[in-house]
């Protein structure tokens, strides 16, 4: 069992998330979070992480205001308030960030700000020591 002190982002992160491209439709993007069974979506623009897509975005911006999910696009609701996380970073960075923001899931940006993975809070509780994920867990679900 590595030690989550040291072990870093890469070595547990998803490679190759879907993503999708403010263009689309917030239904092609409900459809590709119901497909994938994943929260939050990556949103990308030429290689780069642009914003991120939850499933409350959509409820909140989309469903409460009674937008058309087929005709709204991801950009017009994503949020751009990023956190984000470098794949040379550590678990316990990745696990500290995540209680702060209360988010389950960081895209993982390289320095050029290009998207190279995602990390969910359940890759980083499975290599980390059980104590400590534990008290993060708690954290996050109050």
């Amino acid at each position: 069992m590595t030690h989550h002190h040291h072990t870093k982002i890469r070595e547990v992160m998803t490679t190759d998330p879907r993503t999708v491209e403010p263009s689309a439709t917030v239904q092609e993007a409900a459809k590709a979070m119901r497909d994938q069974d994943v929260g939050p979506i990556p949103i990308v623009e030429s290689g780069s992480l642009a914003g991120i897509l939850t499933d409350r975005d959509i409820v909140l911006r989309v469903v409460a205001e009674g937008k058309d999910p087929a005709s709204t696009t991801v950009g017009d609701i994503a949020s751009r308030d990023l956190v984000t996380i470098d794949p040379e970073q550590t678990l316990e960075e990745a696990l500290r960030l995540m209680a702060k923001h209360q988010v389950r899931r960081l895209p993982v940006c390289e320095e050029d700000g290009k998207l190279v993975g995602i990390v969910a809070q359940a890759d980083v509780a499975l290599e980390g020591d059980d104590r400590t994920t534990g008290e993060v867990v708690e954290e996050i679900s109050k």
